[in-house]
């Protein structure tokens, strides 16, 4: 009797650099390759710009299997159904899959073996580590970023290597089971209400293992240099942009910086700028090192002293910040790239994210939950990890009274304008070169659009909230809270 090994993909979609894959391929035996769309698994929904992006991902992966003879089995519904049912099919005898360190899919995980009556082999090939196994000296989960990085260091984790070259060709069963085409996942974003594609604008990425493969190459070619000094500078065009094809698994982390790392040994002047992006890829792994310890992270607060935060409920307020209309040039500018391309340099989104929480007054999750429907990278654990760090209620937060003044942020980063004037309409080298010492008429003077309903006479929106006001205001609510 042929034996029959079913591959898994899930955070995972990619052919190259994948223990999985060699592990199924190694045997010799016919390989089914299955991707499943189990909503009632996962941590949470999709958002609609994280389906763009996977329904293109899964395009990529199918068409890489079928240039090997395989082709990518889709599948729809309850995980441990589709799977018995396929296992019977294909008379499979062993079911291979990655982890994801989501703790819902953990759990399901761990009985799945039983549940299925055959072997069932797992991998970690999303992380630089295993969350479970980076602990503390009394075997708890870090809740401080510089000590896990230490361990994560001294367990040669964050360390860059590549596996090799999988097969050409793939194992085929004699029969191929019945899957769907990926378009009846229903992953396309519907049209807006005036015919268009909101996500036209995201025309500027290529989702699968190749494009994130060439967007590896564009950032060591001229991205990685100047990376320590300058990353927090949206107006350059230094950070990687890498972080959707790390959360689609379409590249491996460990791949990343083993390709850096030879990067730099060419280049010694790159020494500082390879170890900065080491660091900064190990917080990926630090928020599921997090995630570990809440599991709710996207609705519960780490410190639970924040519960008794007096949030506002202001619809407008959030309309406005959602819409890149508050009047912050910096702030509008991040809000509406994010719309418009489904991403944000990270920088700006620190001082969005204060903006809301702060300036506003309004609750993280909130925001959590716009940025998690409409950011193609958005991540079960960063994304939430993030938005509690600046909010201040997360682990190894930044104080609560760490409130970004978006005005000098923009002078600071931006200094000439040149991120605010590809998203804002209006914005000129001139606004941002006197807006360091004119901050309330040239901020009032950067727009140049209609409909905004608090407007001066130019039809400019006026800034939404005092800074000094808001900074007094979210000092005084941190008070109240600390006294309850």
């Amino acid at each position: 009797m042929t034996q029959t090994t079913i591959l898994w993909f899930r955070s995972d979609l990619r052919l190259q650099d994948h223990e999985g894959v060699e592990a199924a391929l190694n045997s010799g035996s016919p390989v089914v390759p299955v991707y499943i769309y189990d909503e009632q698994l996962a941590q949470r929904p999709l958002g609609a710009a994280s389906k763009w992006w996977l329904d293109r991902s899964l395009r990529s992966l199918d068409q890489g299997l079928r240039a090997r003879g395989s082709r990518l089995i889709v599948l729809k519904g309850p995980s441990l159904a589709q799977l018995k049912r396929l296992i019977g099919q294909v008379s499979a005898t062993r079911l291979i899959l990655s982890r994801t360190f989501e703790p819902k899919i953990d759990a399901f995980d761990a009985g799945l073996g039983k549940g299925l009556g055959i072997p069932v082999e797992s991998f970690n090939t999303h992380l630089l580590s295993d969350p479970t196994q980076i602990r503390t000296g009394d075997g708890n989960p870090y809740k401080v970023f510089t000590p896990f990085y230490r361990a994560l260091l001294a367990h040669g984790a964050a360390k860059g290597h590549a596996r090799k070259p999988v097969a050409t060709h793939w194992p085929a069963p004699a029969e191929w089971p019945e899957g769907m085409e990926i378009d009846a996942l229903g992953l396309k974003p519907a049209l807006t209400p005036s015919g268009r594609d909101w996500s036209e604008g995201f025309d500027l990425w290529t989702p699968g293992e190749d494009g994130a493969h060439q967007r590896l190459s564009a950032f060591l070619r001229s991205g990685l240099k100047g990376y320590a000094p300058d990353r927090d500078r949206p107006d350059l065009d230094i950070t990687s942009r890498l972080s959707p094809h790390l959360r689609f698994g379409e590249i491996s982390p460990h791949r990343v910086l083993h390709e850096a790392e030879a990067h730099a040994a060419s280049h010694s002047a790159l020494r500082e700028d390879l170890e900065k992006f080491r660091a900064e890829l190990a917080w990926r792994d630090f928020s599921y090192n997090i995630l570990q310890l809440q599991p709710n992270l996207d609705r519960v607060n780490f410190k639970s002293a924040f519960d008794a935060m007096p949030w506002r409920d202001d619809t407008a307020g959030l309309r406005a910040w959602q819409r890149g209309e508050t009047g912050y040039s910096l702030v509008d500018a991040g809000m509406r790239q994010l719309w418009r391309t489904g991403f944000m340099h990270n920088r700006v989104r620190m001082v969005c994210a204060s903006f809301l929480s702060k300036h506003l007054l309004i609750d993280w999750r909130l925001g959590e939950q716009w940025f998690w429907d409409t950011l193609v990278d958005a991540d079960p654990a960063s994304n939430t990890a993030s938005w509690q760090w600046v909010a201040g209620s997360g682990a190894d937060a930044a104080p609560y009274f760490r409130i970004f003044n978006p005005l000098t942020q923009a002078d600071k980063f931006d200094p000439k304008g040149a991120y605010r004037r590809r998203f804002v309409s209006g914005f000129t080298e001139k606004i941002a070169g006197a807006a360091s010492t004119h901050h309330q008429k040239f901020e009032r003077d950067l727009f140049d659009f209609a409909g905004v309903s608090a407007s001066n006479s130019k039809g400019a929106p006026y800034m939404i909230v005092d800074h000094a006001m808001a900074r007094q205001r979210a000092l005084d609510a941190y008070a109240q809270m600390k006294e309850d």
